[in-house]
């Protein structure tokens, strides 16, 4: 039997063809005036602060829809929420399949074949680690070296079965569990862009907890003008600046973005060594990444992260319209080759490095 069925196209091509470089950032700087009815909202889903920023063609009816469909994703994607298709998939686990609508398996395969892509760097069934940890949520903590290792056999990604034809999913293991969380917000903004669209929303920005999507072009005609997050600093200041094209999408993967301290006053992060069951230790702090699809992006974000600075950049260079900007402890700034026309650095406590 097959072990997953991935999505029938690859999301990126092999470079060879000339393209408009793109760059990855986390925060948005916009300044722009608006024709047309400008329109905003934020609201608390998918478990973080989500915003939609509408400056031509905004309508309370586009909004609505917007958030609807926000509310359509958690409601089917969501692992910590009782009622979902995702919860359903892991309480069958080791028992049976279960049914699942085509945009839960596409997400779910999206994320197979990022695993697959990265020799299971990143993996969707660490679910079981990330319970352990509980990191941003109440009853955070650093679980034993025992609970660890026997959380660890079930993070399993070649064994997840997809099956389109019967419209299933299904875990093998008893005691594995699929977390989509570090790709769900990426297909998120990707539907939020599809629906302002066909609302005829000429020009917007959708931020979904730091994982932005840039809409159309702006009313002035100028580029969009994003920010690169310094992870150092817990104000959200940024460190430099990348001129965008509509249609971008920006996801971010750091350190900073959901950790605690432990008892024994180390820095414990979200992003999990799926050899290890601990936080990833590799001597970066972020990762960002800009390409045409969110969910592609924010699948990269955290794949490249847990690569490492070497590897991760290698696979950034070989993939059709996608950047990257990795961000070390030694405040250095790695670009991919693309990036360097649309970046600029302009905090002088960091530096633009070169690999060797």
């Amino acid at each position: 039997m097959i072990a997953a069925v991935f999505p029938h196209s690859l999301p990126f091509t092999v470079r060879g063809s000339p393209r408009a470089p793109i760059l990855a950032v986390a925060a948005l700087a916009l300044a722009a005036s608006c024709s047309g009815g400008p329109a905003d909202r934020t609201d608390l889903v998918l478990g973080t602060v989500c915003s939609v920023r509408v400056l031509d063609g905004g309508s309370e009816e586009a909004l609505d829809a917007a958030f609807a469909r926000l509310r359509e994703i958690e409601a089917s994607m969501s692992a910590n929420a009782e009622g979902t298709v995702v919860s359903a998939i892991n309480a069958a686990a080791g028992a049976s399949p279960v049914a699942a609508p085509a945009d839960v398996r596409y997400v779910a395969g999206k994320a197979l074949w990022y695993a697959a892509l990265s020799r299971g760097a990143f993996d969707p069934t660490i679910g079981p680690v990330v319970k352990l940890w509980n990191i941003g949520l109440p009853g955070e903590r650093v679980p034993s070296p025992e609970e660890i290792r026997a959380a660890l056999p079930l993070v399993a990604y070649g064994a997840v079965r997809i099956d389109d034809a019967a419209g299933t999913v299904f875990l093998p293991r008893e005691g594995m569990l699929l977390d989509l969380g570090a790709i769900a917000k990426g297909y998120a903004a990707d539907e939020v862009a599809r629906v302002l669209l066909s609302k005829r929303v000429k020009a917007a920005v959708i931020d979904l907890g730091g994982n932005v999507k840039v809409v159309g072009r702006k009313p002035d005609g100028s580029k969009w003008r994003v920010g690169i997050q310094n992870p150092f600093d817990s104000r959200g200041e940024h460190i430099g600046i990348a001129t965008l094209e509509g249609g971008s999408t920006v996801v971010t993967s750091g350190v900073y973005e959901r950790y605690f301290t432990g008892a024994d006053g180390r820095h414990y992060h979200h992003i999990l060594d799926t050899r290890t069951g601990y936080p990833v230790v590799n001597g970066l702090v972020s990762v960002t990444v800009i390409s045409s699809s969110s969910v592609d992006a924010d699948g990269l974000s955290t794949t490249l992260f847990a690569l490492g600075l070497e590897e991760g950049m290698a696979l950034a260079e070989s993939l059709e319209h996608v950047e990257a900007v990795f961000i070390d402890e030694r405040r250095r700034v790695y670009v991919s080759s693309g990036a360097k026309g649309v970046f600029k650095l302009g905090d002088s406590s960091f530096t633009q490095a070169e690999l060797p």
